[in-house]
């Protein structure tokens, strides 16, 4: 075994030459590479025996794909790092990367991606709570509808969750239902990680979430950039962690790991960068017209006493009936004035925000742009 190590992350590489793959054929060698990403993080309990459901599943596609395993050890505090050495020794299309310590999801996803050779690139949970049938799916419909970004969606027509703890369930539902309407309602789930992208595009997209935030993160930059994201009814099923010890003990249930707090701020985050107008222009609008009815209510209020003190004196001032009316109803002038104010308020500050987006989507679509015709002219200087 060969190991290069830099300053966090130590990658294990191993070489893929055996007697089957060279006898692999010509037309072999022209099907699409697909590349599977898998962050693992304390899954020593489940990774050998779901590794190898996984790779037994892409061989049933050997004849569709070439595949790949890039396993994404995570600084694991148990043997997930062994293990999955392990299976890769009897498994020759796994490489397993090794981060020192917790970096994260979304800098795992980034190492893996960093290895990536598919044409294909797929994210998959260790644990298989999306069933490896979904890959298929998956690759379906990114080749037929020649999609950048494909995602599995338990929450769109035809989709189902099932086996899921019911408060991460209600909290999922309400995360996803609210980003789907901040982005305009093009995608169901955006918070999950089972998809599939062109390598391509993924290579030239900027992420900067080391989280689980990652998620959100991708589709937004994937939109700003107008690329075509698609999603396929999914089946999202928890499954119990398997026990090597022994097969009477009960099967323990699996907990969430999510951090509650971590994960709303960056739900109620990206909301707002999908559509700030949501948190500013509209709360404004709607104060704007509720100041509009107290104000309307204020000014039939003083006509109605000025026409009163009309009756007893020719000579009343319009002043009068105001000052009448603020002491009749000194709340609706209070109220009126604060409404108005942060009506105004919150329209400026959508006005700036939406400007700001904007803004911050011509640097980004400009940045990647400029930084695709790097890679395409380092590509060239390869080629001679």
């Amino acid at each position: 075994m060969t190991v290069s190590a830099d300053q966090s992350l130590s990658t294990f590489q191993r070489s893929t030459s055996s007697p089957q793959h060279a006898a692999n054929t010509d037309l072999q060698a022209l099907l699409p590479l697909v590349s599977i990403v898998i962050p693992a993080y304390n899954e020593a309990l489940i990774i050998e025996q779901n590794l190898h459901i996984l790779c037994d599943y892409l061989e049933s596609l050997s004849a569709q794909y070439r595949w790949e395993i890039l396993l994404v050890n995570d600084g694991s505090r148990d043997n997930t790092g062994l293990v999955a050495e392990a299976v890769a020794d009897v498994r020759s299309h796994i490489t397993v990367l090794h981060h020192s310590v917790n970096r994260g999801l979304g800098q795992a996803l980034k190492t893996g991606f960093e290895h990536c050779q598919g044409r294909y690139v797929l994210t998959l949970d260790l644990d298989l709570s999306y069933a490896p049938e979904h890959i298929a799916l998956l690759l379906e419909e990114i080749q037929s509808k020649q999609a950048n970004v494909v995602v599995t969606s338990p929450y769109m027509r035809g989709g189902r969750v099932s086996n899921v703890p019911w408060a991460r369930r209600l909290l999922s539902v309400w995360a996803n239902r609210f980003l789907s309407v901040a982005a305009k309602r093009d995608v169901k789930t955006l918070t999950g990680m089972v998809r599939a992208y062109d390598a391509d595009f993924l290579k030239s997209l900027s992420f900067r979430a080391t989280g689980m935030d990652v998620n959100p993160e991708v589709l937004y930059k994937a939109k700003m950039l107008k690329a075509t994201v698609t999603e396929v009814p999914a089946h999202l099923h928890w499954r119990t962690a398997a026990q090597p010890d022994t097969a009477r003990r009960p099967q323990a249930r699996r907990k969430s790991s999510m951090k509650i707090l971590r994960q709303s701020w960056s739900v109620f985050f990206y909301g707002f960068a999908f559509r700030p107008v949501m948190f500013f222009v509209i709360p404004g609008l709607l104060l704007l017209v509720g100041s509009g009815i107290i104000h309307l209510h204020v000014l039939l209020h003083c006509v109605a006493v000025y026409r009163e003190l009309l009756q007893t004196s020719v000579a009343a001032e319009p002043t009068q009936a105001i000052s009448q009316a603020f002491l009749d109803h000194p709340h609706d002038f209070l109220l009126g004035g604060v409404t108005l104010i942060l009506s105004i308020q919150l329209l400026s500050l959508g006005l700036l925000a939406m400007q700001m987006k904007h803004y911050f989507e011509e640097s980004f679509h400009l940045g990647t742009q400029t930084y695709r015709a790097a890679r395409a002219h380092h590509s060239a200087d390869e080629l001679r």
